[in-house]
């Protein structure tokens, strides 16, 4: 799953210095959530995430079956020190 995000959208966001750390499916309240993980080797503030988060939309947008039927799409940065 991780492998198919980074794939679709890694080169498009590297400009932002931001590169995809993980992808993966939880469920939250009976919703299926996808979920995107993002990290840099430097802080990631709320515009580079309201950024990525607008090309990435775009690029899921056109590539809908990766979500694999989930009902939200979540997109959030990586805390540093984990």
């Amino acid at each position: 799953m991780k492998d198919k995000i980074e794939k679709l959208v890694n080169e498009k966001i590297k400009e932002l210095n931001v590169f995809v750390d993980d992808a993966f499916i939880s469920e939250e309240e009976g919703k299926k959530i996808f979920n995107i993980v993002l990290d840099s080797n430097e802080v990631i503030d709320l515009n580079k995430i309201t950024d990525a988060s607008r090309i990435i939309n775009k690029i899921i947008d056109l590539n809908e079956s990766v979500l694999e039927d989930c009902d939200e799409l979540d997109i959030y940065s990586k805390e540093k020190g984990e």
